[in-house]
């Protein structure tokens, strides 16, 4: 299969007047559209818009290579523009990106596209060979300038394989991994970039490719064995236990792709670290560059995504044991009075009891892995029951914010922990995970936890008290502010901290704290319901693609899927954004006048059954979505504006 099997000449506009990279990426899909390589346009740009938000795909020398793996991609296929004057796409070099093709490939891709999508990244890093692309002033002529260059680039590569017949010793033996979060265009760029500088520099080097369809050119436990260096250049999660005691080189793939000689020269002469592999399944290289703000969420996330699972099964079940219970037998024993209520709520309240020690113990263990999980899970359980000095059996629970500090405490203190460690004789190694750790761990927590127990449980109990006590004014505040949130971002920290506050409250098991999460998750529906409703009510401000769909957000707002809206909101923030974040604060607002409540953080319409007031809560879901897409009718400028 060559290049120009998945790149057609209706796929090709040259000259493009892109204004900015919205407009790039828009052009770029608009032809994978046209030459019938989508089956949901919508989709396939969150796709994309996704890939960028984890780093440019603008990757220097004037070339952006915008790319994403989706199901919306119905076959797999590229397309390019050209944008002679250039655009800022935040290249990495910083430098106006001229030259774009965008990579499609479905969710189930098969090896075949995969080498020859490969091929092409490879033939980018060829500075002289985008620069005729640049000046293709046709498609034909474009495509015969890649047709060159793809049987140039094969021809040397024959070459290379027969010369391979009887390779020469290098003094050094270099290994290299590269990968990227989607195994498509860095993964082979970065590769293909130190193969080349080795080349050129006389060093031998072979680099496994960790690529989408699977990892190539695997790396052998012999291979290993007798390297001297090995360089990572990943930008996600590898297994790294197969390098213990070798010495590496941990980097990005943008460091491979700009600055191979270096990494080359580095491994060649020894500026290395040994890696000791201290029992973690992978290693992510950018995690020091990230700041201490997305550290915290993202071991934050990782909790609640765990614990989500506890808490939305639990509730749904201690809901139906409302549902199926006789209030009027004891209301002080409401739940249980009848055998089947009380069979639902035991089996509800044993799966919602695992939440706080779930909580605590993934985010330890995002941050400190294995050796974090079972300190971070008795830290939360610790949390739950309360323990104090006083009373060690349980006396105060500090609940969510206790497990909040349980998880962060108990991950940083085991990092802190093995570091420690790592001064120990080599004898001690194996006691380390079955012993040290635990012990040590575990006690360390108790004692923190003994300590902050009555702190937090206090203020726990302030927090509770204040809620309890709003007047309805002070609720519909708390309702618009969270209903807000939820379409702030869709999906990103303010969303999240509001629906973290949503399942927070949850833990108090009370009336305040399931109204809470009723206007949190409503809040979260009105987004994608709302776009769907402007797509048919106001087509003219929306593009056909948009209007196609749109439809499709409807199903997302009913599961409460809020990102269902993004990438609407990503085409045009100043408009859709406020309209958007007043539907969903009216539709918060509305759910605490009404008094709804849910125990379950999630489900969206497959948990209205268990909504209290679930009448008016379908009427605050209405009245939030037709106010977000008159807004969006209002705001938002005609298409051909």
């Amino acid at each position: 299969m060559k290049i120009t099997d998945l790149l057609k000449k209706d796929g090709i506009n040259l000259n493009v007047a892109a204004a900015d990279q919205n407009a790039a990426i828009d052009a770029l899909i608009e032809l994978h559209e046209k030459v019938g390589n989508l089956s949901n346009v919508s989709a396939f740009k969150k796709a994309i818009l996704a890939r960028e938000e984890k780093g440019s795909t603008a990757i220097g020398m004037g070339i952006a290579v915008p790319h994403g793996k989706s199901s919306a991609v119905s076959k797999a296929g590229v397309t390019a523009i050209t944008i002679p004057n250039g655009i800022d796409y935040k290249s990495l070099d910083g430098n106006p990106s001229k030259l774009f093709f965008m990579i499609a490939a479905p969710d189930t891709a098969a090896d075949t596209h995969l080498e020859v999508l490969s091929k092409l990244m490879t033939l980018l890093m060829d500075q002289a060979f985008s620069a005729k692309l640049i000046a293709a002033k046709t498609p034909d002529e474009f495509l015969s300038i890649i047709d060159a260059k793809e049987a140039e680039k094969d021809k040397e590569a024959a070459a290379k394989a027969a010369a391979t017949a009887a390779p020469k010793k290098a003094d050094k033996k270099l290994l290299g991994v590269t990968a990227c979060p989607t195994g498509i265009a860095h993964t082979f760029m970065a590769a293909e970039a130190l193969e080349l500088k080795a080349k050129e520099l006389g060093i031998n080097i072979k680099v496994e490719k960790d690529g989408s369809a699977g990892a190539k050119d695997v790396l052998t436990s012999a291979e290993i064995a007798e390297a001297d260096t090995i360089i990572i250049a990943c930008d996600k999660n590898i297994e790294m236990g197969r390098f213990d005691g070798k010495q590496v080189i941990i980097t990005s793939t943008k460091e491979a792709i700009h600055n191979p000689e270096k990494l080359i020269n580095d491994a060649a002469n020894g500026n290395t670290t040994t890696y000791h592999h201290t029992g973690a399944v992978t290693k992510q290289s950018d995690t020091g560059n990230e700041s201490i703000g997305r550290q915290f969420y993202k071991h934050l996330m990782n909790g609640v995504s765990h614990m989500l699972p506890f808490v939305i099964g639990g509730g749904i079940l201690i809901a139906i044991a409302f549902l199926l219970d006789d209030y009027s037998i004891d209301p002080s024993n409401f739940g249980t009075n009848t055998p089947v209520a009380a069979w639902f709520k035991n089996i509800g309240g044993s799966a919602f009891n695992f939440m706080l020690p779930i909580l605590a113990g993934f985010i330890a263990m995002s941050i400190a892995d294995r050796p974090g999980l079972a300190v971070g899970f008795v830290g939360g359980a610790l949390a739950a029951s309360g323990a104090t000095f006083a009373s060690p059996g349980g006396d105060i629970p500090s609940a969510f914010l206790g497990a909040l500090v349980a998880g962060f405490a108990s991950g940083y203190f085991m990092k802190w922990l093995e570091k420690i460690c790592e001064k120990l004789p080599q004898a001690l190694e194996g006691i380390k995970p079955v012993l040290i750790y635990p012990l040590c761990g575990i006690l360390v927590i108790g004692l923190i936890m003994c300590a902050i127990n009555p702190l937090v449980g206090a203020l726990n109990a302030w927090i509770s008290t204040v809620l309890e006590g709003m007047g309805e004014g002070s609720t519909v505040a708390l309702g618009i502010l969270l209903g807000a949130m939820m379409a702030t971002d869709m999906g990103g920290p303010l969303n999240k901290a509001a629906y973290v506050f949503g399942t927070a409250a949850l833990a108090n098991q009370n009336e305040t704290g399931y109204m809470i999460m009723a206007a949190v998750m409503v809040g979260g529906m009105v987004p994608p319901i709302a776009i769907a409703l402007a797509t048919i009510f106001f087509k003219n401000k929306f593009t056909p693609a948009e209007v196609k769909s749109g439809p499709v957000n409807f199903i997302m707002g009913l599961c409460f899927i809020t990102e269902g809206a993004i990438p609407f909101a990503a085409a045009d923030p100043l408009h859709v954004i406020p309209s958007l974040m007043v539907g969903s604060g009216v539709a918060g607002a509305l759910s605490m006048v009404f008094k709804c409540t849910l125990m379950a953080p999630h489900g969206g319409i497959f948990v209205f059954p268990v909504v209290g007031n679930v009448g008016m809560y379908l009427v605050a879901l209405l009245i939030g979505s037709a106010i977000g897409c008159l807004m969006l009718g209002l705001l938002k400028k005609k298409v051909e504006n």
